[in-house]
């Protein structure tokens, strides 16, 4: 009895398991990367709002999804079905996702109000219905297994799909809308996203039919929804993992977000960003894979140190380089990609291990309202980034399309450079704070395992 329970909980995993559950985070980028790296300027220089508007429209939304992403997780921790609590929730939300991204890059023939409006309520639209199918997915992998190897290798998968999902959307989005567009932008942002769409759809459902639920509560009673806020609110892991993620997601959209307006304005390279910021992905590819062979040799916490400072005097370095210093902006954004690669494994995994630590601790297991939290420090770093460069653009003097001032084109490169590695610098103090090492993992799993055969 004790062997099957603990076999079951502690699982090795087949490569089926883990590359369909990968494939599901290529699936999220196809919506999430398009939206870091194309929606600000889609909304300036296709939609026709001001950088100002957008920002504020962007806040206003992120600030509704705190309370949605809360939400939605609590519903999930409390589903109950044949297929799992979380698996679910992959084909339920999966249409409805990939509409709510077709309207969200469709534009209207309205006034200056109506496109405000309308912007407003596609990405409300977008926003809840990509939580409603990510945060289970990402609760998901905290009860695929409980084996600490395992979650790392999962979550390694994950980031490897993703970031290969990422280097399609950055690499084809705006072939695509070119070839399917004929010419008419507008067009073009509208089926490039619906074929985006349907790609994640299928597969979402990969992942759904190749993946299981194998970690259970011990305690078969449900805590209220209070009580999994107050546990949070005391997780002092799951704080420092909140306060890191929040920092690093400020810093890569900065750099995302910024790097069209960058080679357009400030390269004069409009057409290689198409080439840029997929070398990121690729790097972040390799930097993804390479995570479970450098936890062999270091603490996730040393790897994250370690991983931050490269990535602040990577950005930093930045600031240095001239217009024509092609070769060295590759060299660099090479190095961050593969830097922020590894980092995100960690991280997703470092969640699950807070999941534990809380039922460890407190005898309470609400493992998607923790990555539902978890993912919000993302998605509010995404918006505080957002706010930042429209914040600088307005201050500077931004105008789309035109030829920019001095004042502007520097704004540009500090967004590129000195204000990302100065988050990146940031990120390193919530780490202090973490303490959940090897050993405290062991020991949290043994005790785990032996209250769920006692019961």
């Amino acid at each position: 009895m004790n062997t099957t329970a603990s076999e079951d909980r502690l699982a090795k995993l087949s490569w089926r398991e883990r590359i369909c559950y990968g494939l599901g985070d290529t699936g999220f980028n196809f919506f999430w990367v398009n939206i870091s790296a194309f929606l600000l300027f889609f909304y300036t220089d296709v939609f026709g709002i001001s950088a100002a508007v957008a920002g504020s429209m962007m806040t206003i939304v992120k600030v509704i999804n705190a309370f949605t992403d809360a939400g939605l997780g609590a519903i999930a921790d409390r589903t109950q079905t044949r297929f799992g609590k979380y698996r679910p929730f992959l084909i339920w939300g999966s249409v409805p996702l990939c509409f709510a991204a077709v309207m969200l890059y469709t534009t209207p023939n309205l006034g200056g109000q109506g496109k405000a409006i309308w912007a407003f309520a596609t990405y409300l639209l977008m926003m809840t219905c990509y939580t409603l199918v990510s945060i289970p997915y990402s609760a998901l992998s905290g009860v695929i297994t409980a084996n600490p190897n395992e979650r790392d290798i999962i979550n390694s998968a994950r980031f490897v799909g993703g970031y290969l999902g990422g280097a399609l959307v950055t690499w084809g989005t705006q072939k695509l809308v070119k070839i399917l567009g004929g010419g008419n932008d507008i067009l073009g942002w509208q089926l490039t996203m619906a074929f985006w769409g349907v790609l994640a759809v299928i597969l979402f459902a990969f992942t759904f039919f190749n993946t299981r639920e194998r970690v259970t509560a011990v305690a078969n009673t449900q805590p209220r929804i209070m009580d999994d806020i107050k546990d949070l609110m005391s997780n002092v892991p799951w704080i420092a993992v909140f306060f890191l993620n929040l920092m690093v997601m400020i810093l890569l959209t900065l750099r995302v977000s910024t790097a069209i307006y960058y080679f357009k304005y400030y390269v004069g390279k409009p057409d290689f960003t198409a080439h840029f910021l997929p070398m990121f992905m690729v790097a972040a590819v390799v930097g993804a894979f390479s995570a479970p062979f450098l936890l062999r040799v270091f603490e996730k916490k040393t790897l994250l140190l370690l991983l931050m400072l490269g990535t602040g005097l990577c950005s930093l370095a930045f600031y240095f380089v001239p217009p024509d210093g092609i070769t060295y902006m590759v060299i660099l954004q090479i190095l961050i990609g593969f830097a922020l690669g590894v980092k995100p494994p960690l991280t997703f995994s470092m969640l699950a291990d807070t999941a534990d630590y809380n039922e460890w601790k407190k005898g309470r297991r609400a493992t998607a309202m923790t990555f539902a939290a978890g993912v919000f420090s993302q998605k509010l770093g995404s918006v505080l980034a957002t706010v930042v460069i429209t914040a600088v653009f307005t201050a500077l003097g931004y105008q789309a399309n035109q030829v920019q001032t001095a004042e502007s084109l520097g704004g540009i490169v500090f967004l590129m450079s000195v204000i990302p590695a100065a988050f990146a610098f940031l990120s390193m103090i919530a780490l202090v704070f973490y303490k959940l090492d090897r050993a405290a993992m062991e020991k949290i799993q043994s005790d785990l395992l032996a209250r769920k055969t006692q019961v």
